[in-house]
């Protein structure tokens, strides 16, 4: 038995995981993959496929394939045995069956395949045997790293040990009014005595900190020497001078990291009372048009930072129409929330808790209706003479929306080149490295609710699917709103502020 190569593919041809035993190049092992779906016969029960100079022994794992390539001298029936046993091994280290899990653990199902064949030829080794070989445990490496751990040990007592030494010597050296010893191997020339009257404190692991001398005065002139923070005066001043004379002046990019990186989102005036109205959408949506799950998760959270405000109830205005299902803190008062839709504690004597964020209400809606679609997505590969012309579109359904930051993924074919884009609208960007090209839109709303993509690659429809999409909203999917904030005695208002956002968590087109 010669053993060409084994591989995990997909029904396509497509290589998630392939070793080879003999010297192939990857041209020739990705074309013998991509011939292998057009050779298989639908309507009969084999497990092997014969061309003129190759064998393929295959097993269908759900939606993969574990493929073995042979010459086609080998014993069919020892083909078949190795086939079994590798099949076998997939499971050890793959939880699902699936083409992301293959690709996590890709390293480890290689080295498992180098156990059971050896330059071609089948190894006699068993299941048992080879999760023992690719684990590697080695009695020796315990013990040395038992060893190095007790070094470690010993060493930092020592080193607390001598800390405390140091500490009791420059104690009894204070209070007897001698200089303190100056410990260390560099730098003690350098150090000066401390005077009777200083406080000696009790963390010695750190050097002390050296005191701040006057700067010595300086010959008067001009200098020409650079003078740090200088220049940020005088556009304090300038910018004094504006605000002074009316100018809105927005903030600059020149702060540091922390504060760039809180000001990139537009600022919120966050009030004492904070509500956040969260959703996100699962979706799962079949390339013939056909919606098999659709889920919208929703939340209002309620943030109060004064106690004051801590005895309030929340005026909620739900214009929704797409039959959710709402659901209350255990707290919260249904019988209010069912009559007026007004969210208060059930006690309301109580207040809300201080700088906790909590979740006041929240809601589900799962359908299987097209319509309620926010964002569909039709894409049309058609075969041609080169490989595949791919026309997809958008449509923004829920026009209520604006969807901002749209990131369109569709998978293309490795090995090929990038693609040739036709007509566009926005942008694309080609990953070569992930096999991915990305159609960006920054803005779909009611103005821009269409737009299209064509492009031309080698490759098979099956190819560019599933197709991902992402995007975020500041405006929510399911109409519910906080409109009014009241104190519970005098229904007096409060003043509040809120934030909307409407994200992905997973949208994609089988």
């Amino acid at each position: 038995m010669v053993l060409l190569a084994a591989a995990v593919c997909t029904k396509a041809g497509k290589a998630i995981v392939s070793r080879q035993f003999v010297e192939m190049t990857r041209t020739r092992i990705e074309g013998l993959l991509a011939a292998f779906p057009k050779l298989m016969n639908t309507g009969k029960q084999h497990t092997f496929v014969e061309t003129d100079s190759v064998r393929y022994v295959y097993q269908p794992l759900e939606k993969l394939y574990m493929v073995l390539i042979t010459t086609k001298n080998s014993n069919i029936l020892e083909d078949l045995e190795t086939l079994r046993l590798f099949s076998r091994v997939i499971p050890e280290y793959c939880r699902v069956l699936e083409e992301s899990e293959i690709s996590e653990h890709c390293f480890d199902l290689i080295f498992a395949f180098d156990e059971i064949v050896a330059l071609g030829y089948r190894e006699n080794v068993n299941l048992a045997q080879i999760r023992t070989f690719t684990e590697m445990d080695s009695h020796e490496e315990k013990v040395f790293r038992a060893v190095r751990e007790t070094q470690e040990r010993e060493a930092k007592a020592e080193m607390r040990r001598k800390a405390k030494e140091l500490q009791q010597a420059r104690r009894d050296a204070e209070r007897s009014g001698k200089k303190v010893p100056a410990f260390g191997g560099f730098g003690s020339a350098g150090m000066t005595s401390v005077s009777s009257g200083s406080i000696i404190t009790d963390t010695i692991v750190e050097p002390e900190k050296p005191k701040i001398t006057a700067a010595p005065v300086r010959p008067s002139g001009p200098s020409k020497a650079l003078k740090l923070g200088a220049k940020g005066k005088e556009v304090d001043n300038f910018v004094d001078k504006l605000k002074s004379e009316g100018e809105t002046i927005m903030p600059t990019s020149g702060k540091r990291g922390s504060d760039v990186s809180k000001a990139l989102p537009p600022p919120v005036n966050v009030e004492s009372v904070h509500l956040r109205v969260e959703e996100k959408i699962t979706l799962t949506c079949g390339r013939d048009g056909g919606l098999q799950n659709m889920e919208v998760l929703g939340m209002v959270t309620l943030r109060v930072t004064e106690d004051k405000n801590g005895r309030i109830r929340l005026v909620i205005n739900n214009n929704d129409n797409k039959g959710l299902q709402l659901q209350t803190h255990p707290n919260v008062d249904k019988k209010l929330f069912t009559a007026d839709s007004i969210i208060g504690l059930k006690n309301p004597e109580k207040s809300f808790p201080l700088n906790n964020d909590v979740g006041v209400l929240k809601w589900r809606l799962q359908t299987t209706d097209e319509s309620l679609i926010p964002l569909t997505i039709n894409c049309w590969p058609s075969e041609s003479g080169t490989g595949c012309d791919v026309n997809i579109e958008y449509e923004l359904q829920e026009e209520s929306l604006e969807l901002n930051d749209v990131v369109i993924s569709i998978p293309v074919p490795s090995g090929v080149g990038a693609p040739v884009i036709g007509d566009l609208d926005g942008e694309y960007k080609h990953d070569s490295r992930r096999n991915v090209l990305e159609w960006c839109l920054p803005v779909i709303d009611a103005n821009n609710k269409t737009g299209s993509l064509e492009f031309s690659i080698a490759g098979q429809p099956n190819d560019f699917f599933p197709i991902n999409v992402s995007f975020v909203s500041k405006r929510n999917y399911c109409d519910i709103q906080v409109t009014k904030v009241t104190h519970v005695d005098g229904d007096s208002s409060v003043r509040f502020s809120s934030e909307t956002s409407f994200v992905v968590d997973k949208y994609e087109i089988l």
